[in-house]
């Protein structure tokens, strides 16, 4: 088995470097299996693409990638389509979500065959979630609202930014989501896997708050309420074409 840990970035000269670190260090201490990490920079501004690239120079195991639209979710796509290694997934550069889970969730591929989908959460009753927000939580709270409301969804988190996935899966997952370059591709992604009867752990993590975060909450928020009812349209064609 090997892995691709792919990490979606935008101007993230202050964390890039200690991201991939901190990720190369602990893989190279904690698991025998073949690695490989993708920067897929969305179009940054400042020395993201210099200091990605004396990553790559010291590190055979990195690879940065140049991706033409902004977005978590074109970089995701991006990400999956250039993937070779059986388990693929991504992670916040800011490494919010304990890097220790990494581990976690290789033990998990390795030791059972049947889990097709690893997806982090902050809100189980056995996460640790240290440093958040007020008005985080209340938004974070409100989209799980809805999305249970809307969907039906299962999982504890939506966009915790800790997925991991098996090759197969993953451009299965890809084929049958739509085109959002946000943060709700993920989200749709896994709303779909959960539809097509993916076999999902809801893995509870330790997750610390970023501080220099560079999302728009308020931006944010209204794309998710715009992209959750364009979701719930195609999801009733769909059913409707089916019946």
């Amino acid at each position: 088995m090997d892995l691709t840990v792919l990490f979606p970035v935008l101007d993230e000269r202050l964390r890039l470097r200690k991201g991939i670190e901190t990720t190369v260090a602990y893989l190279r201490k904690n698991s025998t299996i073949p690695y490989h990490l993708m920067i897929l920079d969305n179009g940054s501004t400042d020395e993201t693409p210099e200091i990605a690239a004396q990553l790559c120079r010291e590190y055979e195991e990195v690879e940065y990638v140049r991706v033409n639209q902004r977005g978590v979710g074109v970089a995701f796509r991006e990400g999956i389509r250039r993937n070779r290694s059986e388990i693929v997934g991504y992670m916040d550069i800011d490494l919010s979500t304990n890097i220790r889970h990494l581990g976690q969730a290789i033990h998990i591929f390795e030791s059972c065959p049947d889990i097709e989908y690893i997806n982090g959460t902050r809100f189980s009753r056995q996460s640790d979630t240290k440093g958040r927000k007020w008005y985080r939580k209340i938004t974070s709270q409100g989209l799980l609202i809805l999305l249970k409301a809307a969907f039906g969804m299962k999982c504890t988190d939506a966009v915790c930014g800790f997925t991991f996935l098996r090759k197969e899966t993953a451009e299965r997952l890809v084929e049958a989501s739509g085109n959002d370059n946000g943060w709700f591709y993920t989200i749709e992604f896994l709303l779909r896997a959960e539809r097509m009867g993916v076999k999902i752990l809801d893995m509870p993590v330790e997750w610390q708050e970023d501080y220099n975060t560079t999302v728009k909450v308020f931006k944010t928020v209204k794309n998710y309420l715009v992209q959750i009812c364009r979701l719930k349209r195609e999801f009733r064609k769909e059913e409707r074409a089916k019946g």
